[in-house]
């Protein structure tokens, strides 16, 4: 599996992957009002614009296909930047170490951009990768600390699942 950046060749096959989620998530997905729908959907042109530029959003790609995609950005939370994961969604049946990889993907740009917090909602899908990048959780929300505040940071920490 490789992890990449997208670009704009990537925006159809990215918002085709997105709608095949949102089916899979709703089988009633596609007999709901056009409003509802485009809420739901997080592939929209602009998004995909906004998020190319982000720095911290990644696709999985195998084979010239796409198996998931994340997006996330740098936002100000007080007097400190954190990287916010958005959304992560997976190609239906797609194999549980892509979420992971694409977390880490996430984490490794933070870390890379001098950013030492990741923020995610603790889906499913992210529950595994959470552990392995050994997360502080919250109620349904996890934090990845990097650098030296992964020390010191409050919360439960989760371990690696063998």
């Amino acid at each position: 599996m490789r992890y990449r950046t997208f670009t704009e060749h990537d925006y159809e096959a990215l918002q085709a992957l997105d709608l095949s989620a949102q089916r899979g998530a709703d089988p009633a997905f596609d007999t709901l009002p056009e409003r509802e729908r485009d809420g739901r959907t997080h592939s929209s042109l602009a998004a995909l614009k906004f998020y190319e530029r982000s720095e911290h959003s990644f696709v999985a790609e195998l084979g010239g296909d796409l198996h998931g995609f994340v997006f996330a950005q740098s936002v100000w939370q007080g007097d400190r930047p954190i990287v916010l994961v958005r959304t992560l969604t997976l190609r239906p049946g797609a194999a549980p170490e892509v979420a992971g990889g694409l977390l880490h993907a996430v984490v490794k740009s933070a870390y890379d951009t001098a950013v030492y917090e990741v923020h995610f909602p603790l889906t499913p899908a992210l529950a595994g990768a959470a552990a392995q990048e050994e997360a502080v959780v919250t109620g349904q929300y996890a934090v990845c600390h990097l650098g030296t505040r992964a020390k010191t940071a409050p919360g439960e920490r989760l371990a690696p699942q063998d």
